[in-house]
């Protein structure tokens, strides 16, 4: 079992950066591909960035690419999304996810922490 917890969010101008954290209890954390979903106001739920376990192989949608960057800590138990040149479509619930194996759909995860709310105004 892998429980998750984020946090991080806020209201930021566009143009600005926030930094989400999502700690994991667990002492398989290091074995599992971590990801940020966001949920946008009637959107469905997407993908915004992967890690693989050794953070070796990361994963980035097109809309996010230059902008944002995900990383690890396995010591700490904690995977990061700094989130940079943010803009009004970014304003959403963030939720990190694990699962093993490299997976890109929500369907596979296995794990989600609670959500954490991100809101940019223009």
């Amino acid at each position: 079992q892998v429980q998750l917890v984020e946090s991080g969010g806020g209201l930021v101008q566009a143009g600005g950066s926030l930094r989400l954290s999502c700690a994991a209890s667990g002492r398989t954390f290091s074995s599992y591909t971590m990801a940020w979903f966001r949920q946008g106001p009637g959107k469905e739920r997407e993908l915004v960035a992967a890690t693989s376990w050794r953070g070796d192989n990361t994963y980035y949608a097109d809309s996010v690419k230059g902008r944002f960057t995900i990383s690890r800590d396995n010591a700490k138990n904690t995977v990061y999304l700094q989130m940079n040149g943010l803009k009004a479509e970014d304003t959403a619930v963030y939720y990190c996810a694990a699962r093993s194996g490299w997976r890109f759909t929500a369907s596979a995860y296995d794990y989600w922490g609670q959500g954490t709310q991100v809101t940019v105004s223009s």
